[in-house]
Formats: C-alpha cells, sequence, structure tokens
C-alpha cells in the first residue's frame, strides 16, 4: 500500500470520527443488517432501512448509496446515519460495503456495485421496496463509480468492457452526485493526490486505457439517467462539476447543478454527510435531493 492510502485512511477516519461523535441512529427508522450479496463474507454485505411501520409491501421508491473514500478506504458502518437519514424521508434504503483497493484492484469495487444493483431488483420488494424505482446517490469516489456504472448501465460498448454487469435492461430512475472526481489524471509528482491513490486502485497503475476506462466523461451519453450534480464552495474537488456539466450538456441529459455554499463559512468536501443536529446546511441539500428524486416517481 502507497503511503498516500495510508495517510488517507488515517485522515478520514480521524475526520468520520468526529463528524459522527454522539449521534444517535435516527428515531423512526427500522434497520436489516449484514446482508450477505456475495461469496465474501468480509466484504460483499449490505444493510436496508426503511420507515418504521412500513408493510413488506409497500412498494416505497428505493436509493442505492455508494460510499466515498478515494477507493481505499469507508464501509457501510461509516454511512449508516446518512443514509438512515434518507431512509426517514420515506425511501428504502441500500448501503453497502465494497472491496477496497490497494487490496482488491480495479474493477473490483465495480463488480461489487453491479451485484448490489442487481441483488437490489431481485430482492428489495421483500423489504418494501419497488424495483421499478431505484435511485442512487454516490460521493466522492463513490460519485465516480456511480458514473461509471450509469455507462455501464446505457453503454453496451462500455459494458462490454467487463465481465460482469448490471441488471439487463436497468438504469436508475435519477442519480446524486455530490463532490465527486469525473475526470482522472495521473502526474510525475509523486506527492499528487490522486497519482498515488491511483497506483493503488488501478493494476497498472493509471496507463492511458486505464484512465480512459474510469473517465465518468468519456462514458456519459444521452441515454444516462437525469442528474443532481451537487458540489460546494470549500470542495477540494469542486471544479469536477465544470466538466461533467459541460459533458451533461452535450449529450442533453436533464441535470441539475448544486454548489452549496455555507452561510457562516465554507462548506467543506462532503458536507452533506454530516448528520449533526447543528448541520442545517447537510439537511438542506438532502431534502433538495430527496425532492429532485421525486420529481421521477
Amino acid at each position: 500500500m502507497s503511503a498516500m492510502s495510508d495517510m488517507i485512511r488515517a485522515q478520514f477516519a480521524a475526520g468520520d470520527a468526529i463528524r459522527d461523535a454522539g449521534v444517535p441512529d435516527p428515531a423512526g427508522v427500522q434497520r436489516f443488517d449484514d446482508i450477505a450479496y456475495g461469496p465474501d463474507a468480509r466484504w460483499q454485505l449490505l444493510d436496508v432501512y426503511r420507515p418504521e411501520g412500513t408493510a413488506d409491501d409497500a412498494g416505497l421508491p428505493v436509493i442505492v448509496s455508494v460510499h466515498g473514500g478515494g477507493w481505499v478506504y469507508g464501509d457501510k458502518e461509516l454511512y449508516h446515519l446518512y443514509c438512515m437519514d434518507l431512509a426517514r424521508r420515506g425511501f428504502v434504503v441500500v448501503n453497502y460495503t465494497y472491496r477496497l483497493a490497494p487490496e482488491f484492484k480495479f474493477p473490483s469495487s465495480m463488480e461489487d456495485t453491479c451485484l448490489v444493483f442487481n441483488w437490489t431488483v431481485d430482492h428489495i420488494a421483500a423489504y418494501g421496496g419497488d424495483p421499478a424505482k431505484v435511485f442512487a446517490v454516490g460521493d466522492s469516489a463513490g460519485a465516480h463509480m456511480l458514473g461509471l456504472f450509469c455507462g455501464m448501465c446505457t453503454e453496451a460498448s462500455y459494458a462490454a468492457e467487463f465481465d460482469f454487469a448490471p441488471p439487463v435492461g436497468f438504469k436508475p430512475l435519477a442519480v446524486a452526485l455530490n463532490c465527486g472526481a469525473y475526470e482522472i489524471h495521473v502526474s510525475d509528482d509523486p506527492t499528487d493526490m490522486t497519482t498515488g491513490l491511483m497506483g493503488d486502485f488501478l493494476p497498472n497503475g493509471g496507463d492511458e486505457r486505464e484512465l480512459s476506462l474510469i473517465s465518468v466523461v468519456t462514458h456519459t451519453n444521452a441515454d444516462w439517467p437525469p442528474v443532481y450534480l451537487m458540489t460546494c464552495d470549500g470542495d477540494f474537488l469542486h471544479d469536477g462539476v465544470y466538466a461533467m456539466d459541460a459533458r451533461l450538456r452535450e449529450v442533453d441529459v436533464m441535470h441539475e447543478v448544486h454548489i452549496f455554499a455555507g452561510l457562516e463559512e465554507p462548506l467543506g468536501h462532503v458536507f452533506h454527510l454530516n448528520m449533526q443536529p447543528t448541520a442545517t446546511d447537510a439537511a438542506r441539500c438532502n431534502d433538495d435531493e430527496v425532492a429532485f428524486f421525486r420529481r421521477f416517481l
């Protein structure tokens, strides 16, 4: 593992611990934990959350959450507060752990993502969700992965690059891409964060073919679902939204760009995951994304 990935894991873990300190699970949400979606008992597990009192045949809309963490960090436990909060808004929410680099190189995480969406289509009705009403959210590296998944759903030649696949004929009704990375570049600078991470994420460290394969912008096409494209004033990936916006405009995909700004100080990367009672900007963002989804029901 590179020093960059070691640093990411340590810094992100410290920040997440501060973010979530003292926050209880939200009331009014029922949870189903540690459901296997693949054979790996450590990594291929998911949780399902739904509003308390939901009948098994309720047919509620569904949100699948793709967590971030620079492709090398994170799991469903770190996203359960955020995902349960989404469930409070009237959705059945799928929150999953996927295999991380460098222990598992690309495309392992994408294979897991496809497995989760296949599981969702096949099984979510038993948890009160409607498999015909599936949305998705992703942030940071998770937004990148969700973008690639949308490409796989809508571009047959791209899907053919892999030996696994999304559900047949499936694409999300709409997606929210939050504080994401949509074009990946590597440099000769050994201190560059993205270059260091690509060395751990990609089998060849980021050769020309690999970088084309993982470019969300390249694989954005006219058949994509509608997109809620979000960043904020203090996001270190802020500039990526412009390339993605330009591509979505070029291929004429319905989308909205939302750049949130803090009322008192700049908002940080993935600010919307903060479930502290004082995090009113996060609540404002998540309310807005859910309202966007409801327009496509």
